[in-house]
């Protein structure tokens, strides 16, 4: 099991320090363009090559890279050339947003998409069409524009939950829930239907193995034959189901927060991009894809752990 998550671990790292290396001679490579949209069009020669000086980047880039490197690896991710405060403390208070809603998003998800899909490849019928049918559906539908749903129904013509703002719950645990909702709503019901058909698929799977029809012909009993084995092994599918699920909600998740107006990860993307902040973005790629490692990691552990086959993998 050690070997195992060491090689995951391992290639997390790798998957991380390529990325974060791309992204950084992608962007940092037209900061000239950049500081000139920082100061405007009206800027000079001197106040433009004052800015690249302030802000480092008139060194070669390998310099800059290596410099940006040796301090991220200290939990340093510089400081923002737009916003007040380093890069380090500006995600402290939006990531822990956004890994709120995703994270109540995604729990609510696997619930339903179990069941649903439970449901479906043990009973058939018109259950089984339904889900089928939603998932089209589902797919179909941008989770902006569920999102707009959401906001007219239940804010402005029910009134029972906020249409905006986020509440910490720190603060209200109650008020965190009812800020969350709607935005975790639009992303649920985008996906569910989907993830839903994917588990039905992978019970479907493991209830037509030989194991299971020889279980059937020893004659054990079939609550025995489905949760004791085929519901076991169909979990290592579900679980990659809902890990690519929930990179999918992280990224959908920037539109959702300037709908909703909250302030994470996703809002600052958008407005970082917009004013050409580049240690921000690349604090918030580099913060993206760590939790992606993290999260696949927890899912492979979950895998080993419910299949010893993996561990061999």
């Amino acid at each position: 099991m050690l070997m195992f998550l060491a090689k995951r671990l391992a290639t997390g790292v790798i998957l991380l320090a390529s990325i974060a290396t791309i992204t950084f001679f992608l962007v940092f490579s037209g900061t000239q363009r950049v500081v000139v949209n920082i100061l405007g069009q009206s800027a000079t020669d001197a106040d433009i090559a004052a800015l690249t000086r302030k802000l480092g980047i008139d060194r070669p880039l390998l310099t800059q890279y290596a410099d940006w490197l040796s301090h991220a690896l200290r939990g340093d991710l510089g400081n923002a050339w737009t916003m007040d405060g380093s890069v380090t403390d500006i995600l402290g208070r939006t990531l822990p947003v956004t890994l709120s809603i995703v994270a109540f998003a995604i729990a609510v998800m696997a619930i339903l998409a179990a069941l649903l899909g439970i449901a479906a490849a043990t009973r058939s019928g018109w259950i089984d069409r339904l889900i089928q049918v939603l998932s089209v559906i589902g797919f179909s539908m941008p989770n902006f524009w569920l999102g707009l749903l959401l906001i007219i129904f239940f804010a402005l013509t029910l009134q029972v939950l906020p249409a905006t703002g986020f509440v910490s719950p720190a603060s209200s645990v109650t008020g965190w829930l009812a800020s969350i909702t709607l935005p975790a709503g639009a992303l649920i019901l985008s996906g569910v239907a989907s993830a839903a058909q994917q588990v039905r698929g992978a019970v479907l799977d493991a209830l037509r193995q030989d194991y299971v029809r020889t279980l059937w012909a020893r004659g054990v009993s079939p609550r025995s034959i489905f949760f004791r084995h085929a519901l076991r092994n169909a979990v290592p599918a579900a679980l990659t189901v809902l890990s690519v699920q929930f990179i999918a909600l992280l990224s959908g998740s920037a539109v959702i927060e300037r709908i909703f107006a909250i302030p994470g990860l996703g809002a600052l993307t958008v407005q970082s991009a917009v004013v050409g902040d580049i240690p921000v973005l690349m604090g918030i790629v580099t913060s993206m894809v760590a939790v992606v490692v993290v999260v696949n990691l927890f899912i492979d552990l979950l895998n080993a752990l419910a299949n010893p086959k993996v561990r061999l993998s």
